[in-house]
């Protein structure tokens, strides 16, 4: 129990022993006319080891004979025992015995709190993965209209490949087979262009390291002209990479060490 709830209990029970004295002194006073000051004293009893309460009702003119004047009872000294004069007083300052309903309060609000937390962290978490969705969406939204593209691509450079390079500007022997060849490559070209405006590009030539996430490697053979072990050697279909993405992978054939 803190010393306030204390000091009040016991002021209660003085106040009620002494209500008589106080009110023979009151009627006193008034029929004096002259106004009282009541004084309330807590003071360290002398005779005892608790806290005496005196309660004395003076008027408030020097010279005028006090009316009443109570001090500490017997019952007050016998209350106060086991504490000394001037002795250091224990406050409860680390909650014990405190009221359950409050530990049970803050208990519930710990745990209100800690649901508040975990809700805000999985809203961000949801907003996050929803803006990752629409920004994949947002880039990957022509992938299969893509894809159905590509083979027009592949018969584009299939004809290319068709036309023997000494035909290709042979306009005066082969002018029909030249301006052929010469539309086919601006169709490819534009096809090209289109591609690469909307993320899509080509890769796959000869030289580059082989990759397993990049190429499919059909066979391995051994190249006499110089192209390293673990190498492209070969380029059968070209591979496609929309916004840095592999939709479609390059079948190659890699060289192997001899």
């Amino acid at each position: 129990m803190s010393i306030r709830s204390q000091s009040l209990r016991m002021a209660r029970a003085l106040a009620k022993e002494l209500q008589p004295s106080s009110q023979r002194s009151v009627s006193s006073a008034w029929r004096q006319h002259r106004p009282l000051v009541t004084n309330y004293c807590i003071s360290p009893s002398t005779r005892s080891s608790g806290f005496a309460f005196n309660f004395s009702t003076k008027q408030s003119h020097k010279g005028d004979i006090p009316v009443a004047e109570d001090g500490p009872t017997d019952k007050d000294a016998s209350e106060g025992e086991g504490l000394e004069a001037g002795a250091d007083i224990d406050v409860d300052v680390d909650g014990a015995g405190e009221d359950p309903k409050i530990a049970q309060l803050e208990s519930q609000i710990k745990d209100l709190k800690d649901n508040l937390l975990r809700s805000l962290a999985e809203q961000e978490n949801t907003r996050r993965i929803a803006a990752r969705d629409v920004a994949n969406a947002k880039s990957f939204a022509i992938a299969s209209f893509a894809k159905s593209l590509l083979d027009t691509s592949d018969n584009l450079s299939r004809a290319l490949d068709a036309v023997p390079p000494e035909m290709r500007d042979d306009r005066e022997n082969h002018p029909i087979l030249a301006n052929l060849y010469e539309g086919i490559c601006m169709t490819d070209d534009g096809l090209t262009k289109a591609f690469e405006k909307n993320g899509l590009s080509k890769f796959g030539t000869r030289g580059e390291k082989f990759d397993p996430n990049m190429h499919d490697a059909l066979f391995e053979y051994p190249d006499p002209t110089g192209v390293a072990p673990g190498h492209v050697g070969q380029v059968m279909k070209v591979g496609f990479m929309l916004n840095n993405r592999v939709i479609r992978p390059a079948e190659v054939g890699v060289v192997k060490a001899s």
